[in-house]
């Protein structure tokens, strides 16, 4: 009776480490994950609107019909990324996703507190180069760390009735995902050598 009660508590416990497995290797291990089947229509380091949700043709599940949505599909190897997205009337959130569709950040127009969501996404390595001045490090620039270098951008607009869903998707077409480029200083010309002193004339004699 005892090997009995132990063998059912093994096979218990290996069922639930073997479910356990799956479950957090499966979005590792998937073919056809978020990123993979964004990839053929969306553009990297851009945003790029998205279909309204159908049953028949959703390119992500679980789409809400009541949501303009957008999708920013990012590779911070080139350099940290500049979004930003305007504040539509109803309800605007921004969701970040990494590789493997793993959630780890979110924001929304009422944390945000302003009219456009702005924020600067990077990689930690590239968060730790930033110089260390006042300017940098001001509380008013929000600075995200991916844990990936690429990843998934989500954007949404809330439209409340079917006849705000053209304005929320006008907002999400203002929004912008880029590559910060820092302009090269300018190139300092060289001044120009003084002209040399013109020798005195003699008189004839």
């Amino acid at each position: 009776m005892i090997r009995l009660l132990f063998t059912i508590i093994a096979g218990v416990l290996l069922g639930g480490v073997v479910h356990l497995v799956s479950v957090l290797a499966l979005p590792r291990i998937a073919s056809q994950d978020a990123y993979s089947r964004l990839t053929p229509t969306t553009k990297l380091n851009a945003v790029t609107p998205l279909p309204l949700a159908d049953p028949a043709n959703s390119p992500m599940p679980f789409m809400d019909p009541a949501f303009a949505m957008a999708i920013c599909r990012y590779d911070l190897s080139g350099g940290p990324i500049k979004l930003t997205v305007p504040v539509s009337q109803a309800y605007t959130s921004v969701s970040f996703y990494t590789r493997n569709e793993v959630a780890y950040y979110a924001i929304n127009d009422r944390s945000a507190g302003r009219k456009v969501i702005e924020l600067d996404l990077m990689t930690e390595a590239q968060h730790n180069e930033l110089p260390e001045d006042e300017e940098v490090t001001a509380a008013d620039r929000l600075i995200i760390d991916s844990p990936t270098a690429t990843g998934l951008i989500l954007l949404k607009a809330l439209a409340p009735e079917p006849g705000l869903m053209p304005q929320a998707q006008a907002t999400l077409a203002a929004s912008s995902c880029a590559v910060q480029t820092d302009a090269p200083p300018p190139v300092k010309q060289p001044e120009p050598a003084p002209a040399p002193p013109v020798p005195a004339q003699r008189g004839r004699r």
